[in-house]
């Protein structure tokens, strides 16, 4: 699609609008006349009033907006064209104007900055529907609560294992094979041990005291059970964790599950594990590359519950090829059926570098409307296993520009994911591809780990100094 700036340069924020209504449309920004499939976004301000016009010409038909204010507002902008999208297109973004990954966090700042209802405030700034508007709102209360009993000189520790027994139609993160991979793993793990040795020891972290741990991936139980005690017993030795309140492991798919590793994980006093089924759905699992059945997450979350773990997490999501309501409706009684202390819903999203990124046209995909009917069973559903939202994110190109959403029972919230969405704690990151954040009064600080897990293992002692040279401000 084709897209022409006239008085103004607000490329970013005119992106983001268009795409939440064309999520797969590549934009190019054109400075000549344009004549079809294109967008014309003009600014203009003559005697102290500020206009926004829109112009959307799609399938040979015109479509136009025009607004002012008085002042300049790029929410105005925005509203503009999507005034013109809506039209076009028929779609209606749930959300609005809001295109922001952190609802919850544009509550808060309202809320100290204003003695205005939140609520209000994103249906009239922003267009947003009233149920998002209050689920925003209630993961707002709930993030809140738990974020003000945070230590005031914790840091989270997440520690990526980026192997896994097959890709995912969706995935984009950094994981390989380990059918392909295999040879890599036992020299991956030799190198992430030798970062965890030598980060507990830089001084900015031995002052620290630790919070949150969230083993991540990939799937880190593609490894052995040997493997991950090695990691484990690593991880005890060089960090004191006296203080910890949460230690998450993700299990994620059940094909990699076996007692011996839940044992191995019970004896660390892992506190969370996530078994993601994705779906309860046999067709769907091998649509999307998941090398197990619906029957199998069933028998690996019964074995979990029978060695004692009582904080079990489900990934499930909304969209994925060829599913309708009532598929989904399938997996969120199962759901029902066997009571998962957490649940995060997630939409599906075509992220950049997957394979259904690349190859979009193949598979059959749900409409915004019925993603967001998904997403509503969802809440009606976790509603009924007394679960209240209490973490939300949201992604570019997410079907319908919705929304991710945690739900959870009574204290089974998991900290680490409200802290690293909000942005409200500095988080170390050991792996390949892990992202360090180092949360200022004023600024978030970065510090990258390459994401190639070949290039992570040669290169672990750079890797390293990168973490001890960017410290040595803080000593």
């Amino acid at each position: 699609m084709k897209v022409k700036l006239i008085n103004h340069n607000e490329e970013y924020a005119v992106r983001e609008i268009i795409n939440s209504f064309f999520p797969k449309e590549k934009l190019d920004f054109l400075t000549e006349e344009l004549c079809n499939d294109c967008v014309i976004s003009e600014y203009s301000f003559k005697d102290n009033v500020h206009t926004y016009k829109a112009k959307a010409i799609i399938d040979c038909k015109t479509y136009e907006s025009e607004l002012t204010d008085s002042v300049w507002n790029k929410t105005q902008l925005k509203r503009a064209i999507a005034n013109c999208l809506k039209e076009a297109t028929g779609i209606h973004l749930p959300w609005g104007l809001m295109t922001g990954i952190r609802p919850s966090k544009v509550v808060r700042e309202h809320k100290l900055t204003s003695g205005d209802s939140a609520v209000e405030y994103l249906i009239n700034e922003f267009d947003t529907d009233a149920d998002k508007a209050i689920l925003a709102a209630k993961v707002e209360e709930n993030e809140s609560a738990h974020i003000a009993q945070k230590f005031k000189n914790g840091i989270s520790l997440y520690v990526g294992i980026p192997f896994c027994p097959t890709r995912c139609l969706y995935c984009s993160f950094t994981s390989q094979s380990v059918a392909f991979t295999n040879k890599l793993v036992e020299p991956y793990v030799e190198a992430l041990k030798k970062e965890i040795r030598e980060t507990a020891s830089l001084p900015f972290v031995k002052n620290k005291v630790i919070e949150t741990v969230y083993f991540g991936g990939g799937t880190p139980t593609a490894l052995s059970a040997e493997q991950i005690d090695d990691i484990l017993c690593t991880l005890k030795e060089y960090f004191d964790l006296k203080q910890i309140k949460e230690l998450t492991f993700e299990a994620g798919r059940p094909d990699t599950i076996t007692k011996e590793k839940l044992e191995v994980l019970r004896i660390h006093g892992i506190s969370r594990i996530c078994i993601n089924p994705q779906t309860i759905n046999d067709k769907t699992l091998e649509i999307i590359g998941r090398k197990h059945t619906s029957a199998a997450f069933l028998e690996k979350f019964a074995l979990a519950r029978e060695l004692g773990f009582n904080h079990i997490n489900c990934d499930i999501i909304a969209g994925l090829p060829g599913e309708g309501e009532k598929d989904f409706e399938k997996t969120l009684s199962a759901l029902e059926t066997i009571k998962p202390d957490s649940v995060t819903v997630h939409t599906m999203s075509i992220k950049h570098g997957a394979f259904l990124d690349r190859e979009y046209n193949m598979y059959s995909l749900s409409t915004a409307e019925t993603v967001n009917n998904m997403l509503n069973l969802a809440s009606d559903s976790m509603a009924k296993m007394n679960m209240l939202p209490y973490y939300m994110y949201r992604q570019k190109n997410m079907l319908g520009n919705l929304e991710n959403v945690g739900y959870c029972t009574n204290r089974h919230e998991c900290l680490y994911n409200i802290y690293i969405m909000e942005e409200v704690q500095s988080i170390i990151a050991l792996g390949a591809g892990g992202s360090t954040k180092v949360v200022n009064d004023d600024s978030i600080e970065r510090v990258f780990n390459v994401k190639e897990v070949s290039e992570y293992i040669k290169r672990i002692d750079e890797m390293i100094e990168r973490k001890r040279s960017f410290w040595e401000q803080y000593e």
